[in-house]
């Protein structure tokens, strides 16, 4: 069940209820998951297996896949909506000069 491109959710830690997708299999008791941080918040990561449950959703990928071809897939299944992920927003800062008080 545990198989390249599944994805889980995380039970334990401080991602605990966020979700991944796991990239490798590294033995009996790791994986290697990823979000990636940009949709999910978890960071590529080595996980134990009883740290995760499996969902019945899985994504066809490469090996060898990075973080921007996980997240072009992600956005493509519209699984973001179904299992209701709130994805992190990037603030943009104004960039004003700061003016400092005479004494």
């Amino acid at each position: 069940m545990l198989e390249l491109g599944r994805i889980v959710l995380k039970i334990a830690g401080r991602e605990a209820g966020k979700y991944a997708v796991i990239i490798d299999n590294i033995d009996d008791n790791f994986v290697l998951i990823t979000g990636p941080k940009t949709i999910t918040g978890v960071k590529r990561r080595k996980c134990n297996i009883d740290h995760i449950e499996p969902t019945e959703n899985k994504f066809d990928i490469n090996p060898k896949a990075d973080d921007a071809s996980i997240e072009t897939l992600w956005r493509s299944s519209g699984l973001i909506e179904k299992l209701e992920i709130n994805v992190p927003v990037k603030r943009e800062f104004k960039k004003e000069p700061v003016e400092k008080e005479k004494k």
